[in-house]
């Protein structure tokens, strides 16, 4: 199962965090990685880790927000590896201000990277995967997303672009079906990455406290998920958002 030899996947924002471990395990599991970010530099020593371990795997600049960087790095996979399997839409920021403080500017810069940079990428994919009639794009959103019951101060900017992203992707899951192409979500909850520098220390206490399994989740604990939204396994599977978040929602 969850079987991904000869898969050609795009992780954005897979420098790091998250999006290295979604790399590692797509490499895994057998399918060819492309790696992107904004500095391509710190993309390549995954690239090296996936390539010492006896996989296949590339890397690229780019600025999700900038639609001619889009479509720029999607023409060159596509001439490298002649198709796009799976996006796993992981490149965002978090970057917390007060809302009465918080400058235009400074949404903008949110929106753009978290909500327009998964929409400019997920529809270039699709275009590439439907010449296939396969696909599977994940979108990565948080449990910071609104309708759940969970808000944290400053962050008015990151929980608008994420409850876009799973509005976004049910949408697109409807509109891609037809072409073979599944569309799902991820919202993780606390989970160990560079991101989480960006909260004080006794928030991530009370955050330990809220969750039933009192810890931070593992980044290669949703790299599972992704796994297996990527596969043929789930391929029933559509417009669905999943949260990982140690059972934070139940509590």
């Amino acid at each position: 199962m969850f079987d991904l030899t000869g898969k050609i996947a795009l992780v954005t924002g897979g420098r790091r965090g998250m999006g290295r471990a979604h790399a590692l395990a797509l490499s895994k599991q057998g399918a060819k990685v492309v790696i992107t970010d904004v500095d391509e530099k710190e993309c390549r020593p995954v690239v090296q880790e996936i390539k010492s371990a006896g996989g296949e795997a590339t890397c690229f600049k780019m600025d999700v927000s900038k639609k001619e960087e889009v479509n720029r790095v999607f023409d060159e996979i596509v001439k490298y590896f002649g198709r796009l399997d799976i996006l796993v839409n992981n490149a965002g920021i978090f970057a917390p201000k007060p809302a009465l403080e918080m400058t235009e500017e400074e949404w903008d810069c949110t929106l753009n990277i978290n909500l327009k940079g998964e929409f400019l990428s997920a529809q270039r994919a699709a275009k590439e995967m439907a010449k296939n009639k396969w696909g599977r794009i994940i979108n990565i959103a948080s449990i910071a997303s609104g309708g759940v019951g969970i808000g944290f101060e400053g962050a008015a900017h990151y929980a608008a672009s994420k409850g876009g992203i799973i509005g976004m992707s049910e949408s697109m899951a409807i509109e891609f079906a037809p072409l073979g192409i599944t569309v799902n979500v991820i919202a993780p909850g606390a989970i160990e990455t560079p991101m989480l520098g960006a909260v004080t220390e006794e928030f991530l206490k009370e955050i330990k406290l809220r969750v039933p399994l009192k810890r931070i989740g593992k980044p290669e604990e949703i790299s599972s998920l992704v796994i297996f939204l990527a596969s043929e396994e789930s391929s029933y599977v559509t417009g669905a958002t999943f949260y990982a978040d140690g059972g934070w929602l139940a509590a």
